[in-house]
């Protein structure tokens, strides 16, 4: 059975009684007064092609009147199937509000007991339209929805570092696996199997295969279950199945590694002795090795500066990359964390930390505040002698022509 064009769709609820006069068959589904409409060769309809056929799932005269429901035959390759089409009002414009839905047949079935089937999915997908129960989300899938969950949600809500963290899980892990389903048939089953699957197979590195961590298998599910709360949030599905699924347990991380006091001593005296650099050429033709010349240096002053903020002050990298001379309080010997650095896709961005609680201020031994005395002063010697080279903007810790220090340069 052919499925009817838009154009005969539109004209049946525009006109409907324009079909008053039609000859019905003998209803095949007589508890709900559905008819099949022979043939519609004696109406001129534009665009209509001849001898389309239309089943039309509703009591007779509540169709033509007000085409609340109707249903239409299909073959292709994946077999027979159905889609019902129920009206739901109109719209601001006056435009009919159509919504649908498809049924396919089960083959395992009798041509009987699949009919009752389907009249039941009409009933319930009409109820479902008229008590306004029927969600958006039943015919989207997890892919299509994610991408929407990402513009509308997460990108207004998220740091830029956040962002692309639940990009990459997506792509990489999450979609993969679930993209595919619609949002109502993800049920706990397909998570709980896909936490195994990550546990057991994991990825490769290497050429090795090593298992996802519970950590990483936690922040793959918070990802999962903040995108289908959100869902429920919008109306797109009734529940979340994250809710009845348990990630594995993450153990409880060991002491976070430090210096002892001895270690710190040692590493602070390191800073200070000075190094030997080898230099030599190339090969010579006889095979022999060209003359070495060594060199003495001293590690620069803002790396000391900046090791000794970490050690004394406990600052986290990004925190010391982000520092600006607008932070240091020489008076009070005092150093203000308001902002920290981070690379994305797009370069290096400074924002503001992740809680209210990292923004700190920290008072600092005499021995550190002359070591970052020192450095501004020859820091600022060095800006004169850049001239308009320098390209910086008032940071403590830069690249050779003033910008901010790279990430991961320490």
């Amino acid at each position: 059975m052919a499925s009817p064009s838009g154009a005969l769709v539109k004209h049946i609820i525009n006109h409907p009684m324009d079909f008053a006069t039609i000859n019905f068959k003998m209803p095949r589904y007589a508890n709900t007064g559905a008819f099949q409409i022979d043939t519609i060769r004696d109406y001129d309809i534009p665009n209509i092609e001849q001898n389309q056929y239309i089943t039309v799932l509703y009591e007779i005269h509540l169709f033509l009147r007000k085409g609340l429901i109707f249903l239409w035959q299909a073959s292709g390759k994946g077999g027979k199937s159905y889609q019902i089409t129920v009206s739901n009002g109109r719209d601001i414009h006056d435009k009919q509000i159509l919504e649908t839905a498809t049924w396919t047949p089960d083959p395992n079935r009798t041509e009987k007991q699949n009919q009752k089937a389907l009249e039941r999915f009409a009933m319930d997908f009409e109820e479902k339209v008229k008590s306004g129960r029927y969600l958006k989300g039943e015919k989207m899938t997890y892919k299509e929805y994610a991408a929407l969950w990402l513009s509308e949600n997460v990108e207004k809500q998220m740091e830029r570092t956040s962002i692309e963290r639940c990009e990459s899980s997506l792509d990489g892990i999450i979609l993969p696996a679930i993209g595919h389903l619609r949002l109502p048939e993800i049920q706990p089953l397909h998570l709980t199997k896909l936490y195994s699957s990550l546990a057991e197979n994991g990825y490769t590195q290497n050429g090795e295969q090593k298992p996802y961590s519970a950590r990483t298998i936690k922040r793959i599910h918070q990802i999962i279950s903040s995108s289908l709360n959100t869902a429920v949030y919008w109306q797109l599905i009734e529940s979340n199945p994250c809710q009845r699924v348990k990630p594995p347990k993450v153990e409880k991380q060991a002491d976070v590694k430090h210096f002892t006091l001895e270690q710190a001593k040692a590493f602070l005296g390191q800073l200070e002795t000075p190094y030997t650099v080898a230099h030599w050429g190339r090969t010579k033709k006889d095979g022999s090795e060209s003359k070495k010349h060594y060199e003495e240096k001293e590690i620069p002053l803002q790396f000391k500066v900046l090791f000794h903020l970490a050690v004394f002050g406990g600052f986290r990298r990004g925190e010391l990359i982000a520092l600006t001379w607008d932070d240091i309080d020489f008076q009070n010997h005092t150093v203000t964390v308001c902002k920290a650095s981070a690379r994305t896709k797009g370069g290096i961005i400074t924002k503001a930390p992740k809680t209210f609680s990292s923004n700190r201020t920290v008072t600092l031994p005499a021995s550190t505040m002359g070591l970052i005395r020192r450095h501004k002063e020859e820091q600022q010697r060095y800006r004169l002698s850049l001239g308009t080279y320098w390209k910086g903007c008032n940071y403590l810790f830069t690249q050779d022509d003033g910008r901010q220090m790279d990430i991961s340069t320490p």
